[in-house]
């Protein structure tokens, strides 16, 4: 299946204990439908002390499922993504303003 969502891509959070928070792909994993969000699915881990590293508490973004999370279009609203030819090529569009992303 083609990728909706890429690396970059300004995003909202549909569902879950982040909803409504908006943030960057910092990267996706599409074995596994998951992404990585900056800001959002914050989690503390607790990291052992190194030569170089200090340790303690180090908060950490967790993967987030992609099906929670929508593109934001060009008027700053979540919306759905869509696949069209353009040309020869295959380029992707936000569903309510039809711009090519």
């Amino acid at each position: 299946m083609a990728a909706k969502l890429k690396k970059g891509d300004k995003i909202v959070v549909l569902a879950g204990k982040d909803k409504g928070k908006e943030g960057t792909i910092a990267s996706v994993d599409p074995k596994s439908g998951k992404a990585i969000v900056e800001g959002v699915n914050v989690a503390i881990r607790h990291v052992k002390q190194s030569q170089n590293n200090q340790g303690g508490r180090v908060p950490q973004a967790m993967p987030i499922q992609l099906s929670n999370l929508s593109l934001i279009d060009a008027n700053g609203k979540p919306t759905r993504v869509g696949f069209k030819l353009d040309g020869d090529k295959k380029v992707r569009f936000a569903k309510t303003t039809g711009d090519v992303i």
